[in-house]
């Protein structure tokens, strides 16, 4: 361990390189997944008291006193941040996003496109999860459904950030609020804001904390497996098929539902011709250049499925939304 010595690295260096590797030598409680749970957010939120280290620290001493077993957590108290599409994305986090439970801290500066937090790891978790063995949505013991996404909210939120975070989600927000409730007040509720408050209904720190505790505990129950024999790994790029892959791709692009769609509008525009053809006595060239047509449109409405998605601002190219 002489490379991890204070001499070598600056001091802040050296801790993150340490927690790195405490981190790796914590394992997922399901095969094939980096970590258990992904705490993302913006610097910015992370300065002056700290809220974000905070809040992990006293995460990590309720999961402690609620599993059995130890849960594995990724939190970079360094993070990359303002990154935008020309940069290049560090691959590593592109593992370590192969988690059961994403976490994001929800801000006032946390809905910004332009964002590493939410280009690199809110939306590539969405699109990623979206696409696993478990899917984003998971269905509880009580037959809820949850999904892997934690929100975990400690401002409120202007209008468009909030449009922003359930067009991605495709959802209403549903999110744990770490906010101190008071008028003309906009900030995150502290630890020590349990000695200050008054208002009965103000939530303290305390019990918001044991509530993200047993949703995690929730969302783990219904991923884990009844028993060892179901425990698939998930696939991943090395050891996955490349078929899969893609009609993972092609189903989450809904390239099959408009297939049939342009099949059975092009059979009803097909038998109509035919009936105009032979009742009207229309030139009988006309169902035939009509049925050309029609062979040729089919597998362009697919090109056009895979290519492009619905947005708020209409159809745009996959990805650019």
């Amino acid at each position: 361990m002489s490379t991890l010595d204070s001499h070598v690295l600056p001091k802040a260096n050296s801790q993150k390189l340490i927690a790195e590797l405490v981190y790796l030598k914590m394992p997922s409680l399901l095969p094939g997944y980096e970590y258990d749970i992904f705490i993302s957010y913006r610097q910015k939120d992370n300065k002056g008291d700290r809220w974000v280290t905070e809040f992990v620290n006293a995460l990590k001493a309720e999961l402690e006193a609620t599993f059995k077993e130890d849960i594995s957590i990724y939190f970079d108290e360094n993070p990359h941040d303002g990154l935008l599409e020309t940069h290049d994305v560090d691959k590593s986090l592109e593992s370590k996003l192969k988690c059961l439970i994403f976490i994001p801290i929800i801000s006032q500066t946390y809905c910004d496109p332009k964002a590493f937090a939410w280009q690199h790891e809110f939306c590539a978790f969405n699109k990623l999860a979206r696409a696993d063995q478990f899917g984003r949505d998971v269905k509880l013991g009580n037959g809820n459904v949850a999904s892997r996404i934690l929100p975990i909210r400690i401002h409120d939120l202007d209008a468009e950030d909030k449009a922003l975070l359930e067009n991605e989600m495709g959802g209403v927000l549903r999110a744990i609020d770490f906010i101190y409730r008071e008028p003309g007040v906009n900030r995150p509720l502290r630890a020590r804001d349990d000695n200050t408050i008054k208002d009965a209904r103000q939530h303290f720190y305390r019990d918001h904390v044991n509530k993200v505790a047993n949703a995690i505990k929730e969302i783990l129950a219904g991923l884990r497996p009844r028993s060892d024999k179901e425990i698939k790994p998930v696939e991943t790029e090395s050891t996955g098929s490349g078929i899969t892959r893609f009609m993972a791709e092609v189903k989450r692009r809904s390239v099959v539902q408009a297939g049939l769609v342009s099949l059975i509008v092009s059979l009803l525009i097909w038998k109509i011709t035919s009936l105009l053809v032979y009742s009207l006595s229309a030139p009988k060239n006309l169902l035939t250049f009509v049925t050309i047509l029609l062979v040729i449109f089919f597998p362009v409405s697919l090109i056009l499925a895979w290519s492009y998605e619905r947005s708020p601002s209409g159809f745009v190219r996959y990805g650019s939304a």
